[in-house]
């Protein structure tokens, strides 16, 4: 039996580097689970054809029968007169109701069984679809999406035929209940409950969803609500285990609060509960709200004045001898700290190459816990990545020597080439690429992360934008462009201003690498300043 009155469990995330235990947070994995959907439809087609078959070989020896009995049974004594018809009777009996036998006990769904099973162990468990779940949550709160318009395919700038059924929401609502998320449960379970007040077919009970959503409601502490909710509950099933009881906690709970405010009752609110309705709970972010800000397009600290300063210009390292005769184009995109982005980085063959190295060896991307110095997942760094060596391919060596040659830094002692692929709600909240002190023994040799060089190797449909909450800037992915920025001062402190994050992604599948460059070997080329803050 359900018990309503589950304890709200906070997990803080106290990790300073960048997830949720979803496995399939990459849009480049997945792409395999519909090849794998589309072979076991192929399997369950074959499976039908072959049960129609034999269902119609026990129809056809069953309408011969049918023929014969109705002779035999009219008069069985002068049937069985003839020597003919005694004989084949003996010989039905005796070979042909076997075969009939052996012929139902066929069983056609083997091969469907057999081919089911090999690709089971690929499917997403429940915790994926938890996973998923959440995701659709994550990206309702960043862009502001109406659970209705989200249930019907309506996304900015899109409407599709992906609708989510009245199961779909109920599903929903009930993953966020169980989180003890109540918010999103209302937000879900009220969608639900309106499809079915509008007459969409479901599997779930219309008491069902009103059993969570009562409950839900009052966790959100509007019992005018939770009242109503719950008489209508009582109203379909006046039995049921808990409605007639929650009803007059309800109640009573409710008199004792006007009774002490000296308020009279107030009937609840007939609107429909939308975004808004309720005040969405506090988390361990304190810049959330400017954080998803950004990533609608809203709030960027970018005005007319500042970006009349903002100019391109072709680069070519200091007269580096590679970039001479074709330098390469580069733009501020911020002017304090300086973002500048490089377009044409990366050819469409060099970022199809990287896709096929990285593509086997995607794996859930970890943070490093600051307390135990173990690298580990996190809920707010959702997607998948993989390393690449210089060593594996001529492209990661000769975009290693391109990053090297653009930045005038050395990356003798940065970090391999970290590829990342954002699936379904992908993200990476505000967090610093620098390591705060005192360092991790994993950068007492090579240094701090000295600079960050981010290349986009995807469009992005909607969403995906990367972001600055401490200074307002937002940019978005552009195929074959790359950013860069100090996350240092030249004195070696960290410039906190960087913190940033990785939007969740909307429409599409975000693919991107970066390298992470260190302070060692940059003496000469990147000299300290006189200041702190120089």
């Amino acid at each position: 039996m359900r018990s309503f009155f589950i304890p709200w469990v906070l997990l803080c995330c106290c990790c300073c580097w960048a997830t949720q235990a979803e496995i399939f947070t990459s849009i480049s994995q997945m792409t395999d689970l519909i090849y794998t959907e589309k072979e076991l439809l192929q399997s369950l087609r074959e499976y039908i054809t072959a049960e129609e078959s034999k269902l119609a070989a026990v129809k056809s020896w069953a309408s011969k029968l049918d023929t014969l009995t109705r002779v035999s049974t009219s008069d069985p004594e002068g049937y069985l007169a003839h020597p003919v018809n005694a004989y084949k009777l003996m010989k039905r009996l005796n070979t042909e109701w076997s075969e009939v036998e052996t012929l139902v006990l066929q069983n056609p769904s083997n091969g469907f069984i057999a081919n089911i099973t090999v690709h089971k162990q690929y499917f997403p468990d429940e915790e994926d679809a938890t996973g998923a779940a959440r995701a659709l949550m994550r990206l309702q709160d960043t862009y502001q999406l109406d659970s209705e318009a989200f249930s019907k395919g309506k996304l900015p700038g899109m409407h599709s035929n992906a609708v989510l059924t009245v199961d779909d929401c109920f599903d929903m609502g009930r993953t966020a209940y169980n989180d003890a998320d109540y918010y999103h449960a209302v937000l879900w379970l009220q969608e639900s409950l309106k499809q079915l007040d509008a007459g969409e077919e479901a599997v779930v009970s219309k008491a069902d969803v009103l059993d969570y959503l009562s409950y839900s409601v009052y966790q959100m502490g509007d019992l005018p609500r939770a009242i109503e909710l719950t008489r209508r509950l009582v109203a379909i099933d006046s039995k049921h285990d808990r409605a007639g009881g929650n009803l007059r906690y309800f109640e009573r709970l409710l008199s004792k609060q006007l009774n002490e405010m000296n308020e009279t009752f107030q009937p609840a609110s007939e609107e429909p509960i939308q975004l808004g309705t309720y005040s969405r709970p506090k988390d361990h972010l304190p810049e959330r709200e400017t954080y998803e800000a950004l990533c609608r397009g809203e709030g960027v600290q970018m005005n007319e004045r500042r970006r009349s300063n903002l100019f391109c210009r072709y680069q070519d390292g200091k007269r580096n001898p590679r970039l001479l005769l074709k330098p390469m184009k580069e733009e501020d995109e911020w002017d304090s700290p300086h973002i500048v982005r490089y377009l044409d980085m990366l050819s469409d063959e060099e970022i199809q190459k990287i896709k096929v190295l990285a593509k086997p060896r995607l794996a859930r991307a970890t943070v490093r816990d600051p307390k135990t110095g173990v690298l580990t997942t996190a809920n707010y760094r959702v997607s998948k990545s993989a390393w690449l060596e210089g060593e594996e391919d001529p492209i990661i060596d000769r975009v290693n020597q391109r990053i090297e040659d653009i930045t005038g830094l050395t990356v003798d002692t940065a970090e391999l080439l970290q590829v990342a692929n954002y699936g379904v709600g992908g993200q990476y909240e505000p967090h610093f690429d620098f390591s705060r002190r005192p360092f991790d023994s994993n950068l007492k040799v090579d240094g701090n992360r000295l600079a960050t060089f981010l290349n986009y190797m995807s469009d992005v449909e909607a969403g995906g934008a990367t972001v600055f909450p401490d200074f307002g800037a937002a940019i978005w992915p552009r195929k074959g462009t790359a950013v860069f920025w100090y996350n240092l001062f030249k004195s070696g402190e960290g410039d906190y201003r960087t913190r940033h994050a990785a939007c969740p992604v909307l429409i599409g599948s975000k693919w991107v690498s970066n390298k992470w460059i260190h302070e060692r070997g940059q003496e000469f080329r990147r000299p300290c300043g006189l200041t702190e803050v120089d």
